[in-house]
């Protein structure tokens, strides 16, 4: 199955694009959570943050700075949320990175839950300890 944002890239598709150089484009999201809801994708193919190459992870996060500052002042939001789908609620299987603009009481419910607390049988070390032995 072919790749939609690819696809966008290479002219094959149609969006309204507000960012591009030789490895991003940015442009809105043609379901958007709210108008001025921006997409970043980088040109190349890949799907997850982790396989985005190190030399462009400072272009990729600094061109999204940019892009939050923007969505913020042109349209006169009072905040934004920036986020990231790794595989788990990515609709497009391409890395791609969200910045929605808001405004207090705009109606989003973004809900992180239900929250699942560390017990005795369960303590937060012991998930500590597991994911700085991954790090290695």
């Amino acid at each position: 199955m072919a790749c939609t944002f690819c696809a966008i890239i290479a002219g094959e598709l149609p969006a309204a694009e507000v960012y591009s150089d030789d490895q991003l484009v940015a442009f809105l999201d043609h379901k958007p959570l709210f108008h001025g809801h921006v997409l970043l994708v980088p040109r190349e193919h890949m799907v997850i943050m982790s396989d985005l190459p190190a030399d462009r992870v400072e272009h990729f996060f600094r061109t999204a700075q940019r892009l939050e500052r923007a969505v913020e002042k042109a349209l006169g939001a009072d905040g934004s949320l920036v986020l990231i789908n790794n595989v788990v609620s990515q609709s497009v299987p391409h890395l791609h990175l969200h910045v929605i603009p808001r405004k207090r009481k705009d109606g989003l419910r973004f809900w992180l839950g239900p929250r699942h607390p560390y017990t005795a049988a369960e303590p937060a070390e012991k998930y500590a300890a597991l994911i700085r032995a991954a790090l290695d």
